[in-house]
């Protein structure tokens, strides 16, 4: 009686005899198998890769259709599954379009592990490094077996033995045995790490910055055990600093009678840069960016970088001066220039202020202390006078304002731009003692973080909170009062909107532009209210995020929040969907917000936003 391979290779045979040439693909369709075992099948079989020619020979069929028992038994078995039973059948159907092979697949029984020993012996043998290996998920008595963890652990028993400076390290036992009867397989890896290598001599070859601060940079030094996170660490420090325009951190030829490797250090001195970006945005409308920046003025790493934002609503140029302390990578004392005008919903501030300020970080946090000195102007929006006394209002101040801030950063933070920031408080004041004309204590307290459902899911939370205390709230610079709504704030409101409110008199114009007057010439005006800003602020938000291909996300979210003048007023809240769209340069985000909180139509907040 024929053998089940040798009835494959008859009925292979019968039809090369009895189909004409196919002129374009097959179907294929696979059964008995899912995920990662499909996909695994997927990959091996031959036919799968050759279905969407446009033509296919008869005898090219045949071929691909007999390799398919060898194929799908050589993909099952890294997965466990050692006796397959697989049945393929083709049917050609009246033409090539129709022609079909469908592969039905039982797995059978798994090969289950039953033993495993991962051994680490040496200097290593208590090093906690290889504990991940040691406790692998993917290595446990009663899995199926899978031999890709088992070259994983391979692999990585030696990776980790490489970063942590055991750079004799070698495995003198890996051992597979299966026993496909039994369904039984026995794992056993055996590392043997050698003696542990320290850093040895550093060579410095640069001329661009003192070698202490060069050195200051360095995440290691000499005698320190050998790592090659720190060597990688010491490159990204030296690279983000700008001083240079290429850099170099090599470790050379270990020496195994010292235990030790040294490690060379070259660089070139960088250039002056510049960068011009545009974006848009409903809060702000069109804006544009530009930066220029020398970012080594002489041998101690003096840096000077000057900003020049503009958009409908803002215009702002800021100049600062940073001087490196303590670890450079990190730390600074800086002295910055601002001159700002913004419009902030119905009021138009003005700002020119010089801030010097010490950065310092301790572990997760980031700590500024800064002293500003401010000359602030607040006006009501052009055209608009108060009731209450009879002109445009106008207030400027000049204070001198001491401020704190604490913001948490990422392990082995080195410097890097942050675009979120998982907590951020920072508290500012100004006092008549100090020679300012306002008095005024201001915390404002910022938090995001995204939770991980799953490969594609994600939750996105964000609060706010603020709040001052000062005497007369009229006295409160514009600069320093709460607003809400917005693209980052309570969307479906328009940027700044959410505030208590004012009663004012508007003047009335022409189409023209031009004020009008009644008879007797006095100016005529319209009763209405502006936003002036609150003395409080409470924002959150919950977004859940689905990742699509292609660079895509599509995202639901509730926001809600408020500014407001005493805790317990109503807060405004919203519902909507967005779409991100995510590329290496630039961030394009659409969403669509409706108010619950009052009527209201569906409002579109379109964020686009290069990243410098």
């Amino acid at each position: 009686m024929p053998t089940p391979r040798l009835r494959t290779c008859l009925l292979a045979g019968a039809l090369l005899l009895a189909v004409a040439p196919l002129e374009a693909g097959i179907r294929v369709e696979l059964d008995g198998v899912e995920g990662e075992a499909k996909r695994n099948v997927q990959a091996f079989l031959s036919v799968e890769r050759y279905k969407d020619r446009d033509k296919l020979e008869a005898d090219t069929v045949a071929r691909l259709f007999a390799r398919i028992e060898d194929e799908v038994r050589a993909a099952l078995k890294p997965l466990g599954y050692y006796e397959p039973k697989v049945k393929a059948d083709l049917e050609p159907g009246r033409d090539a379009n129709d022609s079909r092979i469908r592969i039905d697949i039982d797995p059978g029984k798994p090969v289950l592990v039953d033993t495993v020993q991962i051994v680490v012996e040496g200097a290593g043998a208590t090093d906690s490094a290889f504990d991940p290996v040691r406790n692998s998920a993917g290595l446990r008595r009663g899995q199926r077996l899978n031999h890709g963890n088992y070259e994983t652990a391979k692999g990585d028993l030696l990776r980790i033995a490489a970063a942590q400076g055991y750079l004799d390290a070698r495995l003198v036992e890996n051992t597979l045995q299966v026993d496909p009867v039994d369904h039984k397989a026995d794992i056993k890896l055996r590392l043997l790490t050698g003696e542990h290598y320290h850093f040895g001599e550093i060579r410095i070859e640069q001329s661009v910055i003192r070698p202490e601060l060069m050195r200051r940079f360095m995440r290691f030094k000499e005698g320190d055990p050998y790592s090659t996170a720190q060597l990688l660490r010491t490159q990204f420090a030296l690279d983000d600093s700008l001083y240079f325009s290429t850099v170099e951190v090599q470790p050379l030829e270990r020496d195994p009678q010292t235990l030790s490797v040294p490690v060379r250090i070259s660089a070139e001195k960088g250039r002056r840069q510049f960068q011009i970006g545009a974006g848009y945005g409903t809060d702000t409308g069109p804006r544009g960016t530009f930066s220029w920046s020398d970012p080594r003025i002489n041998d101690r790493g003096h840096r000077f970088r000057l900003d020049v934002k503009a958009s409908a609503i803002t215009r702002r140029v800021d100049s600062r001066y940073d001087i490196p302390i303590g670890d450079p990578a990190i730390e600074k004392f800086s002295m910055q220039l601002t001159n700002r005008t913004e419009q902030i919903s119905d009021l138009n501030t003005y700002e020119l202020s010089f801030t010097p300020s010490i950065t310092r970080v301790s572990g997760s946090w980031q700590r500024v202390v800064s002293l500003a000195v401010t000359n602030t102007t607040t006006k009501s929006a052009a055209g608009i006078e108060t009731l209450q006394n009879g002109g445009v209002q106008r207030d400027t101040s000049n204070l001198l304002v001491p401020g704190l801030s604490f913001t948490s950063v990422p392990e082995g933070y080195l410097g890097e731009a942050l675009f979120t920031r998982g907590f951020h408080a920072e508290l500012s004041g100004s006092t008549h003692v100090l020679g300012s004309t306002s008095d005024f204590l201001r915390l404002h307290v910022q938090g995001e973080r995204v939770f991980e459902l799953g490969p594609v899911w994600h939750v996105l939370l964000r609060g706010e909170l603020g709040t001052s205390l000062v005497r007369n709230f009229d006295d409160l610079p514009g600069i320093y009062r709460f607003f809400a709504g917005g693209d980052r704030s309570v969307r479906g409101f328009a940027f700044n909107s959410l505030s208590p409110k004012r009663d004012v008199l508007a003047l009335q114009r022409n189409p023209t532009g031009a004020v009008l007057r009644d008879a007797g010439g006095n100016l005529l005006y319209t009763p209405g209210q502006i936003n002036v800003g609150g003395q409080h602020l409470a924002f959150g938000s919950a977004e859940l995020i689905r990742d699509l291909p292609k660079n895509l996300a599509i995202a639901t979210f509730f926001d809600t929040g408020n500014a407001f003048n005493r805790f317990g007023d109503r807060l405004a809240y919203s519902v909507g969907i967005g779409l991100r769209y995510r590329l290496p340069v630039v961030s394009i985000g659409l969403d669509i917000a409706k108010p619950l909180s009052e009527s209201g139509s569906p409002r579109l907040h379109l964020n686009i936003s290069p990243k410098l």
